[in-house]
């Protein structure tokens, strides 16, 4: 019998698509009912208000079960077959299962002795969160979650500090599903009982047309000045970035707008490229929204979230005013002129079609410092469907109901899937001690000296950040690395900011460079090239994680005085460090190659937080400044004008 090549005799059959549709948005729908009623301490005897781990483990079984029928084993795009279907239900069952014995889990303590049947329950959820980790997270990701999962079953005959007790397979399998620190640990917590709001705000946001207001936004603001359409990608997708918190999707969503638009004025197809990558890769570091990590983050450092998000406001206004500058620095060293069309948006009718979507972002940051970080995002949301219904004086469909519902479904189970097996490898380094034995190692290592842990940690943070989601890399480093940083006395805050900032990394740097060879797509260009090209263009990545650790006044950690010196000085630097980039200086005109590379090392030496540094910087700044215009002989007032 003939077959096509995407078929094959023994293919499986595919469930309906309307099922499968249909089970997602069920399986959504109670999910969303669950953690709202949850959230907001609804009485619904004799469900709600859950205990704790019986709430856990009923997300886990619902949002565990979407991701086999989202995400099916023949891959994204393909049909979920009976065994995506037959995984769904094993999920939810075992799901049900723990949820309804939560209160014995608890008081009998089966995360040491479990019956026989929770054994083969817990060690059935453990193969599922290894198979749906792998789904949505690729081979490594598996690899990495299963050599740690097993770790238990032979801790004990590991040399140095890596030795840990041992444990039967029983009591691993126990102590994964049924601990405080497994799959139901502090990732899966925060999600649970934070993220889901500000994930449902971000899709309402696209739903009602968020995305292109705060493009038109964008436009309207920096449209049409030099180098107008990089500068509305790096606005857009920043904005957009904040919100979405992922990287590669604000890249396939922003960037098939900005990308041709840059194209069309002049820049490159690597250059454009690499903006729209760089930004969008800045997004998941901006506040207020910032991705799940931040959340995870001030559960891991017990502090409010809004301790995060003014810790990370500074440094991220940083990153992107480098990218600013270098855009326009590049605008003017190749004669790009503003764009002058009429069919720019204006600013005022943008608002007056757009303006709900503004308010009702300005009200989440302001509710953010007013009630608890899990509320705020569902009364932002609130917010902006009342305003969006007074504006448009219309219900939505049904269809753009459910499509809302299956698209904040998939993006929960997404984070679930990935989050059950990162909590794979919390327990065995939990249970086993290694966590703990694997910081005292690092310090021991690099003794006293901060700058050589740093550097080991920015190599150990960027290489697993190659194989691992942003979330899945800064969960496991903030576990063992992080805790050595605080040890040595560095700021909590800027210790677990460091690792994340070079977890990003591998986003923008060869070889993986995901984000690198998305914008790369669109734009036609090759995609190692522009990872390099963003590599340039995001160095201040490379650089600000070592500025806020040695200074932390740039995660506004200090006196007044203090924050503004370090602010100014770094602000000084960027200038610097971007005119020797671009070869351009303001007001001077193009650089040679010697004297961009004396700019350079003065940009650097001007960042670096040592007062004596900062002094010979400034004068090597002066010096160079001074020795290129005795060598035109020339004023300083014959370049291009600034920003």
């Amino acid at each position: 019998m003939s077959t096509t090549p995407n078929e094959t005799p023994q293919s499986a059959p595919c469930l309906p698509v309307r099922l499968a549709r249909a089970g997602i948005c069920l399986l959504g729908a109670l999910g969303l009912a669950a953690i709202v009623a949850q959230t907001f301490n609804l009485a619904l005897p004799p469900l709600f208000p859950l205990l704790a781990n019986r709430y856990y483990y009923l997300i886990i079984g619902l949002f565990l079960a979407v991701a086999f029928l989202k995400f099916p084993l023949g891959g994204r795009i393909a049909p979920p077959r009976w065994y995506d279907g037959l995984t769904a239900a094993l999920a939810l069952a075992s799901g049900l299962y723990m949820s309804a014995n939560g209160e014995r889990i608890l008081m009998e303590g089966w995360d040491i002795v479990a019956p026989p049947l929770a054994v083969a329950v817990a060690t059935v959820l453990v193969a599922l969160s290894l198979e749906a980790v792998r789904r949505v997270g690729g081979t490594i990701l598996l690899v990495i979650c299963a050599v740690f999962a097993a770790y238990p079953l032979f801790a004990e005959t590991m040399p140095g500090f890596l030795w840990g007790p041992g444990f039967s397979f029983a009591e691993t399998v126990s102590a994964h599903v049924m601990g405080a620190e497994g799959i139901i640990g502090i990732p899966l917590r925060v999600v649970a009982d934070t993220l889901v709001g500000f994930i449902i705000f971000g899709s309402a946001l696209t739903a009602m047309g968020g995305g292109q207001f705060f493009m038109d936004f964008a436009m309207s603001l920096m449209g049409r000045s030099r180098g107008g359409p990089a500068k509305v990608a790096i606005l857009s997708s920043g904005l957009f970035g904040s919100l979405s918190g992922s990287v590669i999707s604000n890249v396939l969503t922003t960037g098939r707008l900005t990308i041709p638009a840059m194209q069309k004025t002049g820049y490159p197809p690597k250059y454009a490229a690499a903006v729209e990558a760089c930004a969008s890769t800045g997004g998941t570091l901006m506040p207020p929204v910032m991705g799940a990590v931040a959340f995870i983050m001030a559960s891991f450092l017990d502090t409010s979230y809004t301790n995060i998000m003014v810790a990370a406001l500074v440094p991220s206004v940083l990153y992107y005013l480098a990218l600013f500058l270098q855009v326009d620095l590049f605008a003017a060293r190749n004669g790009l002129a503003p764009q002058t069309g009429a069919d720019q948006p204006r600013l005022i009718a943008t608002l007056r079609e757009g303006w709900h979507h503004l308010l009702s972002l300005i009200a989440l940051v302001a509710l953010l410092f007013w009630v608890s970080p899990g509320r705020a995002a569902y009364y932002a949301t609130a917010l902006m469907m009342v305003l969006a219904l007074l504006r448009h004086r219309r219900l939505p469909r049904w269809s753009g109901v459910l499509a809302f519902i299956e698209d904040v479904t998939g993006n929960i189970a997404y984070l679930i899937a990935t989050l059950c097996g990162i909590g794979l490898v919390i327990g065995a380094l939990s249970i086993t001690g290694v966590g703990g034995a694997f910081s005292r190692e690092l310090i021991l290592y690099g003794g006293s000296n901060v700058f050589l842990l740093l550097v080991l940690g920015a190599i150990t943070s960027f290489v697993l950040g190659m194989g691992m989601t942003v979330s899945a890399c800064y969960i496991f480093l903030a576990t063992i690395l992080a805790p050595a940083l605080v040890e040595l006395g560095l700021s909590p805050i800027g210790s677990h900011l460091f690792v994340l900032y070079w977890g990003m990394l591998s986003y923008i740097t060869p070889p993986v460079a995901l984000a690198s060879i998305a914008a790369a797509q669109i734009s036609g260009a090759r995609g190692l090239e522009t990872g390099f090209m963003s590599m340039r263009l995001g160095l201040m990545l490379f650089v600000l994680p070592f500025l806020f650790v040695y200074q932390p006044a740039l995660i506004l950690d200090g006196a007044a005085g203090e924050v503004i010196a370090a602010v100014a000085t770094a602000v000084a630097g960027l200038v610097i460090l971007s005119c020797a980039l671009e070869g351009y200086l303001y007001r001077v005109g193009r650089l040679s190659l010697p004297g961009r590379g004396l700019l350079g090392l003065a940009g650097l030496l001007v960042v670096i937080p040592d007062r004596q540094a900062e002094i010979i910087g400034v004068a090597l700044f002066l010096l160079t400044l001074a020795a290129i215009l005795v060598v035109r002989r020339r004023p300083v007032l014959g370049g291009a004008r600034g920003l």
